[in-house]
């Protein structure tokens, strides 16, 4: 099997003074992590890619642990490109990400590009104890300017106290299941993002849907979590939409 492994590991803890420490932050081949600056209570972390990537046969992966009492914001410091490869076989980035009760987790990446003639799969599984809190950010765009999109799978598993509250998938460009890009799913866009919110008073005061724009909406899921899904022309208008949503509910 070809192409490049790599797996980046952050672990974050309570400090026992408020904080939030980083016991863990381990970067591998093109993943590399940097810790930046935080605030009193709360580390950022950012995602560096030392090397294009992921390619066909690629196979990277990122875990974020988050323990309780801690705070942990992680960001990207640009769009993650999938890009052909030499090879045909795909490539694959899972997402693994744990939070223990009281502990709070913001994950907001750059969008991630699929280029024409890249097959790429993005896996993310969300494990969550019932007291944990967190903000995902997910944004997919298809193809640069003018261009057509490679063959782009994401899925999305979300645990909260080991019951499944979300489960869905979805698969764009060639080779695709037909109507992807029809009305029922993209409808001729370019942009597809999603917003998860989890809290623990959505238990008791579970958010109402509606529609948020035009093109996208808001969602109560089986569980102390919402999620918002939008459709835009483009990235810049798909995080338009995401960032209002943020600031409706004054989540920072």
């Amino acid at each position: 099997m070809g192409g490049v492994h790599a797996t980046a590991r952050i672990g974050a803890r309570g400090d026992g003074r408020g904080g939030t420490s980083l016991p863990v932050l381990e970067s591998d081949g093109p993943l590399a992590l940097r810790r930046t600056r935080g605030a009193a209570s709360e580390a950022r972390v950012m995602l560096v890619g030392a090397m294009s990537g992921p390619l066909g046969g690629d196979r990277f992966a990122v875990e974020a642990d988050v323990g309780g009492g801690a705070r942990l914001r992680v960001g990207s410091a640009a769009a993650t490109i999938a890009l052909p490869g030499q090879t045909k076989e795909g490539a694959r980035y899972e997402v693994r990400l744990t939070v223990a009760d009281r502990g709070e987790l913001h994950w907001l990446p750059e969008p991630l590009i699929s280029v024409k003639g890249s097959d790429l799969s993005v896996v993310t599984r969300v494990d969550l104890d019932s007291g944990a809190r967190l903000v995902l950010r997910e944004e997919q765009v298809l193809g640069r300017v003018g261009e057509e999109p490679g063959r782009l799978g994401s899925r999305l598993v979300v645990r909260i106290a080991g019951r499944v509250v979300l489960d869905q998938e979805l698969t764009c460009g060639p080779g695709a299941p037909g109507g992807w890009d029809g009305p029922a799913v993209l409808a001729g866009h370019r942009a597809v993002g999603q917003l998860l919110l989890v809290r623990p008073e959505f238990a008791e005061r579970p958010m109402e849907p509606r529609i948020l724009a035009e093109h996208a909406c808001v969602m109560p899921l089986a569980g102390p979590a919402a999620l918002v899904t939008a459709v835009a022309p483009d990235g810049l208008r798909l995080r338009r939409v995401l960032d209002e949503a943020l600031a409706e509910w004054d989540i920072r």
